[in-house]
C-alpha cells in the first residue's frame, strides 16, 4: 500500500500500453495481447491498493 506499489503498478502499466501500441502498430498479435494483459494486472493492483486504503481509513482517526 506504499508509494512504492502504486508507482510499481503505474510503471506496469504503462509498459503494458506501450507494448500493446507497438503490436498493433507492427500488426504483432501477441505483443497487442500481451501489453492488454499487462494494462489489465496494473489496473487490477491499482484497484486492490485502493481498496487497501479504504479498507484502513474507517473515519475514526484518533477516535480511539
Amino acid at each position: 500500500m506504499s508509494i512504492f506499489d502504486k508507482a510499481k503498478a503505474k510503471a506496469e502499466e504503462l509498459l503494458g500500453r506501450a507494448e500493446q501500441v507497438y503490436g498493433e502498430s507492427h500488426g504483432d498479435a501477441a505483443a497487442t495481447v500481451a501489453g492488454e494483459a499487462h494494462v489489465l494486472e496494473a489496473e487490477a493492483e491499482e484497484e486492490e491498493l485502493e481498496r487497501q486504503e479504504h479498507r484502513d481509513d474507517d473515519g475514526l482517526a484518533g477516535a480511539r
